[in-house]
């Protein structure tokens, strides 16, 4: 039988910044150098704004896509570096967090279970959806983290879906937690264009979050259809993590849990639970 926590966990989506963002000095790309630091502040706080410390975590990365879902099982993951163009010490950063196979074999049979295909992968590491937030949020390493992938299709149903099999982990001490970042158009950051189409998309995404559980689920199952929804994701691979953890979230209130401005565009993080 699983374990059974004390406290049931919130479900996350949580912005993982530009590449090695927090690790860098952020004027080689062209921004001022503290234009991460509230973010990382954010991300440094999250572990002491829970009920209990976890005693897993399962992250969805907006860096990962199979062609069904897939559950990372290796119990030492290795490290990918999946950016590129920055300084080189930001591809020796380590992340020594340990996996859990049990868990992964548990997440397989929770979305299979809900009528959708669903593996582990015993090679998949931490792409840098997963250890640049969390050298900030766990910086000891030391809670077996389990990398979830993305459906290949990006279809948001199907996510909403796999999030909601998921929820029963939320009682069980396991933090699931989305990935990406809510605008993520990677041609007009740095640049005006990207200043009001995200802050519209924020406002429309902020209140489909804040909406009750039915209405919240069918507003982002149509996110594309938003104010400025597909300028903001000419491709959704960053926003599809939300899905998962909004569906986990089941009848949970969801708000957004932090805002700020950078590279000219707003990005939020969202709570619910």
């Amino acid at each position: 039988m699983p374990d059974v926590s004390t406290a049931t966990m919130p479900t996350l989506f949580i912005p993982h910044g530009g590449g090695p963002c927090f690790f860098m000095d952020w004027r080689a790309m062209g921004g001022p150098a503290d234009a991460w630091d509230k973010t990382a502040a954010y991300l440094k706080g999250l572990i002491a704004s829970l009920p209990e410390r976890p005693k897993a975590i399962v992250v969805v990365s907006g860096h990962w896509e199979e062609g069904e879902f897939a559950a990372a099982c290796a119990p030492a993951p290795e490290m990918i570096f999946d950016y590129y163009g920055f300084p080189q010490h930001t591809y020796e950063l380590k992340f020594p967090a340990p996996g859990a196979p049990e868990l992964a074999g548990r997440i397989v049979e929770l979305i299979r279970a809900e009528g959708l295909p669903a593996r582990t992968d015993a090679r998949r590491g931490f792409d840098h959806g997963v250890f640049i937030p969390f050298l900030l949020v766990t910086p000891e390493a030391d809670i077996p983290v389990v990398p979830l992938s993305l459906r290949r299709d990006l279809d948001p149903e199907a996510h909403l879906r796999a999030g909601r099999a998921l929820a029963p982990l939320r009682k069980e001490g396991v933090l699931i937690v989305g990935s990406g970042m809510s605008f993520h158009n990677m041609r007009a950051f740095f640049s005006p264009a990207a200043t009001q189409p995200s802050a519209q998309f924020d406002a429309w995404l902020t209140q489909a979050v804040e909406s009750d559980p039915a209405t919240r689920w069918q507003k982002l199952a149509q996110w594309s259809s938003a104010p400025s929804g597909r300028l903001s994701h000419p491709r959704e691979e960053h926003l599809i993590p939300l899905m998962v953890a909004a569906g986990a979230a089941l009848d949970d209130a969801g708000t957004r849990d932090f805002t700020d401005t950078v590279m000219m565009a707003d990005i939020s993080a969202f709570r619910f639970g």
